[in-house]
């Protein structure tokens, strides 16, 4: 095997963009201190003890890292072979939460996979399966043919109809726009993308319709006073949450929406604990790091050396800034209330796992550009 070609090179060094290194690293890491301020009040009432979900988080913090280290030294050319086993195994894994026993069910959906010690979110790892997939396949095709389009568009539909089958469709949404994105920057021309984005748009309505929890997301959001003690509950909690933080906020650990009013503090809605501690000046300091991140993620792909290399890192990218738009818009009260974690900060080991992996895929096409 030629010097170069190997699937892992441990001698390369792994930081190859220090920017985006220390700025994901920091971001972890301020991730679990904000998580522990959100978290503890709710886990010492459950009777886990208040260092609960930080401890879990830091776990999965120290295996992303570790993971981190040794995707970003992988030959992402030699990668590339396996796409339709990446496919398969997405399949296979969103497939078992629907085997009972292995399956775990929590509030009426059916989301992660029981291992024993752990459990597993499928959609998490999916996300970024699917980019596998389709960056592999459009390297080598004609992006612009419709032949090649629907094999990406049916690739990504079975995987959004198992996510939506958990029920999960804020990252039923989070694939979809992926997808789109992924297809733009491999060259399908607006009159196709045209024919393939109205028939997804006017299907909105009817998925909405077709589940009364949707519909009833939709009228809280149009108008959360309607029901403020019910649908309308966590959109207006936010709203507190993010209004009583000023500019500065109400300093670190001084939370007072954390004390059970506000539902899912530590995962979905972590940024307004943010807005609420830290004030305008936090959340910017935290939106200003995601940028950041994604503007080295564009670039990184802008700069790649082949076309797989630069449309994985197009994917890896767009799933981070679509999900934190999705996340941001939600807690702030732009889009309706759907339960999307925040990248790299919000609980939940999967999500952090996955995240830090995908650093990991974008530093390995960084340090390949570089040669």
């Amino acid at each position: 095997m030629q010097p170069g070609k190997k699937p892992f090179d441990l001698k390369r060094s792994y930081v190859a963009d220090k920017t985006l290194f220390y700025t994901v690293t920091l971001l972890c890491l301020f991730g679990l201190v904000i998580l522990y301020s959100a978290s503890s009040y709710s886990a010492i009432r459950d009777g886990l003890g208040e260092f609960y979900y930080v401890s879990k988080q830091a776990a999965a913090f120290v295996a992303g890292f570790i993971i981190m280290f040794f995707v970003g030294r992988c030959n992402t050319d030699k990668i590339k072979k396996y796409k339709w086993i990446y496919l398969i195994v997405s399949y296979i894994l969103l497939a078992m939460v629907f085997i009972p026993v292995i399956g775990v069910e929590n509030y009426g959906a059916k989301r992660w996979i029981n291992l024993g010690l752990f459990t597993v979110q499928p959609s998490e790892f999916a996300k970024f399966l699917l980019v596998f997939f389709i960056a592999s396949f459009l390297s080598d095709k004609d992006g612009n043919k419709w032949k090649n389009i629907f094999v990406v568009i049916g690739a990504s539909a079975v995987t959004c109809l198992l996510i939506m089958l958990e029920p999960n469709m804020s990252i039923t949404l989070c694939v979809l726009a992926v997808t789109f994105i992924m297809l733009l920057v491999a060259g399908i021309n607006f009159k196709k993308t045209a024919l393939l984005v109205l028939p997804v748009l006017a299907l909105i309505p009817v998925l909405i319709i077709a589940e009364p929890y949707r519909l009833k997301r939709l009228l809280a959001f149009m108008d959360p006073w309607a029901s403020p003690l019910q649908e309308g509950y966590q959109l207006i909690q936010s709203y507190y949450a993010i209004g009583s933080g000023g500019f500065f906020g109400l300093g670190l650990f001084n939370s007072r929406q954390k004390y059970l009013f506000l539902p899912f503090s530590e995962s979905d809605f972590i940024f307004s604990i943010i807005c609420e501690e830290l004030g305008l000046f936090g959340a910017l300091l935290v939106i200003i790091a995601f940028v950041i991140i994604i503007y080295r993620g564009i670039k990184i792909a802008i700069n790649a050396k082949t076309r797989f290399s630069c449309y994985l890192a197009t994917g890896v990218t767009a799933v981070i800034a679509v999900q934190t738009v999705i996340n941001l818009c939600v807690v702030s009260g732009m889009i309706p209330p759907t339960g999307v974690p925040l990248p790299f900060i919000s609980s939940g080991g999967s999500s952090l796992i996955c995240f830090m992996a995908s650093v990991g895929i974008l530093q390995a096409v960084c340090a390949q550009s570089h040669k």
